[in-house]
């Protein structure tokens, strides 16, 4: 049923072109205007937010529908987000606003979180950008957490249409400066309410204390040492204040290459043996520095291979695993298939759903991933070597590999406070450039990756498959995803800890919230650190690492045995990494789209079936009980708490209220033909009671 404040239109797949002209404005249909006025949405600031433009009589289209249906209101931009502020009757129920975002709206869209622009100009869609010299009729945005926005300004005045799109196009697209962020303003506003949460057991790792703590845990005291010769990043920007070396080794060696080539550990095996990281050295013609370079690197590996380190095994992730370049193009591809304007074109994309999955590579990319952490965990767990993680940076799928093997190896990283832990010591200190990578400025779509989208990507595989094993659900990896474009956390808006440091003088809110040992081989030595020399300096031999049929059979009998015996959940955790096993994350990818949604089933709905049936079975169990006691009492059946799974979605709790589609799993040539205009439109407002199927 279509309620005050809805435009209705036509109910077919495509709405006829109308063919009449009004000149007479919706705003002008109302005669009273004090009842205009109650119907009015307040818009709420946060601390230290403005409001840059804004627009009346804004049509808001429903997006499954591709007729012309929808709310009016209004359309506003912030310095923080774009939001729409429609009927109060689209809001949700009061039983279910515990569901909802405390920070944003349905209808919000923050600045970070604008992907792409579009307008439509006689019903042909460009792309937006700079300055316009003609304006749309109808605007569409496209967000990065995959929510599609369209908005008709065909009844809106012209001067607040030109207001409003220029301002939303410069505010979310135009490069801008670090200070320029509503993060500044935001923690200026809040300095005075800033308070610490004491029930916040994550551990920053901006003290030595913090690194002293981690070594304990881990028992990696006894072979490394935390150092603070980068205190004040008077050696290097890159680096944190404060990590973690062998203990061999001089502090004197850290300032020579400004931290480059220095082995950095990451986490200790049970074992003894440890995962460490390297960034290459700088690349140089000169025969001489190059010599310089390579008796640096000589006395490094010596000082980390010798009694008591175990043989250093060396990934050199740069050359012989993922660029991110693949991750970008396959993402690029992967989200396309996610960002649906309506109804028509997602039956559409069904058809070939399968061959688009799998031509954009996504899942393959998600699958060498979980390979890769999986070959160094053998290396540690089976073959008892420390192993070396070599990129140029160290900074992005160094802190992706390293992260997945401590999530698969220390169960202490598999709960919420040991997992939040993890990400502000691998990606945060470890120096991961989430401006960059998010592209959180718009300086670079070149630098724009998705890595730790990737890297929670593939948690949610282990979730998946394993989820006793975690503290925390898929809808928490959902919400952190979710945060990477929400500028009142500074935990995702930097490139180091050096430049966040320099920015943020005042603790922020940050977010996530709340011994057997093998003997060295000879021989091995002199062979691994010519790898590791040549690799540092840019001689890249990818093709002699990693490519001998031994190391894929001791994988393969490592993996195999791994599965053959009953799961550990406080133990090692390997995933399952064949095709099939590896899935589209639902929650994130599909929760904006109805047609994707299973009203009344997913993981949350078929719980709250079996409590209300538990439920069930003990009030008659109670009556039974009763009747066989003789006892004559008042027959009062017992409350339930949760009868409402019908209205439950597969993708809750996001889609909670969604309009569910009822159009049949079929093709839009099929359904087109299964009756006219009338009969689907009569379809969209049918109502089915799951509980009586």
């Amino acid at each position: 049923m279509l309620g005050k404040g809805v435009v209705g239109g036509g109910g077919g797949t495509k709405a006829p072109k109308p063919s009449f002209v009004s000149y007479v404005r919706p705003e002008e249909i109302h005669t009273n205007e004090k009842e205009v006025t109650e119907k009015e949405v307040t818009l709420h600031l946060l601390p230290g937010e403005q409001l840059l433009c804004e627009a009346s009589t804004v049509l808001k289209y429903v997006q499954e529908d591709s007729c012309q249906r929808g709310i009016y209101g209004k359309l506003v931009c912030t310095d923080f987000k774009i939001a729409f502020l429609g009927d109060d009757e689209s809001a949700l129920d009061n039983d279910e606003t515990q569901f909802k975002n405390k920070v944003i709206g349905e209808n919000d869209i923050t600045l970070h979180c604008v992907d792409q622009i579009y307008g439509v100009f006689d019903e042909k869609k460009k792309t937006l950008f700079g300055q316009l010299k003609k304006y749309p009729e109808k605007l569409i945005i496209h967000c990065k957490d995959l929510r599609v926005f369209h908005f008709c300004l065909r009844y809106t005045k012209e001067e607040e249409v030109k207001r409003i799109v220029s301002g939303i196009i410069h505010h979310t697209l135009a490069p801008k400066l670090l200070k320029r962020l509503f993060l500044f303003s935001y923690a200026t506003a809040v300095q005075n309410n800033a308070a610490t949460d004491p029930k916040n057991h994550t551990v920053m790792f901006d003290t030595l204390e913090d690194w002293f703590w981690e070594l304990e845990r881990t028992k990696g005291s006894m072979k490394y040492k935390a150092v603070s010769v980068n205190e004040g990043y008077k050696v290097c920007e890159r680096l944190p204040a404060y990590f973690v070396v062998p203990t061999p080794l001089p502090e004197e060696n850290v300032p020579r290459f400004q931290g480059h080539g220095i082995p950095i550990w990451c986490w200790s095996c049970h074992n003894g043996c440890a995962l460490l990281k390297m960034s290459a050295l700088p690349k140089e013609q000169d025969d001489g520095i190059l010599q310089i370079q390579k008796s640096f690197l000589e006395g490094i590996y010596r000082i980390i291979h010798r009694p008591p380190y175990e043989i250093v095994k060396t990934e050199d992730l740069s050359s012989n695993f993922l660029s991110l370049q693949d991750i970008q193009t396959a993402y690029s591809k992967f989200k396309q298939l996610f960002l649906i304007d309506n109804s028509a074109e997602f039956w559409d994309t069904d058809i070939k759903w399968f061959s688009l999955l799998e031509s954009s590579g996504w899942l393959d990319i998600i699958r060498r991933c979980l390979k890769k952490a999986i070959e160094i965990i053998e290396c540690l767990e089976a073959q008892n070597m420390n192993v070396l993680l070599l990129e140029e940076s160290a900074s992005d799928l160094c802190c992706l590999v390293s992260s997945l093997v401590q999530v698969m190896m220390d169960p202490h990283c598999r709960t919420r406070a040991g997992f939040q832990s993890l990400i502000q010591k691998e990606w945060i200190m470890g120096g991961h450039c989430f401006l960059d990578r998010c592209n959180h400025l718009r300086q670079s779509d070149k630098e724009e990756v998705p890595v730790f989208l990737l890297f929670l990507d593939c948690v949610w595989q282990l979730v998946h498959q394993h989820p006793p094993a975690f503290e925390f659900t898929e809808t928490y990896l959902t919400v952190l995803s979710d945060s990477l474009y929400l500028p009142i956390f500074s935990t995702f808006f930097f490139n180091s800890p050096h430049q966040k440091d320099t920015n943020v003088h005042q603790r922020q809110l940050s977010l996530p919230l709340t011994q057997s040992k093998s003997s060295p081989k000879r021989g091995f030595f002199r062979e691994e650190t010519d790898h590791l020399i040549k690799n540092l300096l840019g001689k890249r031999i990818s093709k002699l690492i990693n490519s001998s049929d031994e190391l894929q059979d001791s994988f393969r009998e490592f993996y195999d045995s791994w599965h053959s015996k009953p799961t550990d959940y406080h133990g090692l955790l390997l995933p399952h990494i064949e095709g099939p096993e590896i899935k589209v994350w639902a929650q994130r990818y599909l929760r904006w789209i109805p047609e994707a949604q299973v009203l009344g089933g997913g993981t949350v709905a078929t719980m709250s079936k079996l409590l209300e049936m538990m439920e069930e079975v003990q009030s008659l169990q109670e009556k039974v009980e009763e009747r066989h006691h003789r006892q004559q009492a008042l027959q009062a059946e017992a409350p339930s708490l949760l009868r409402t799974s019908v209205r439950l979605s597969s993708l809750f709790p996001f889609a909670l209220l969604q309009r569910h589609s009822s159009k049949p799993v079929l093709p839009t040539s099929g359904w087109k033909a299964l009756g006219d205009e009338e009969d689907l439109a009569k379809r969209e407002d049918e109502f089915v009671d799951l509980g009586d199927v």
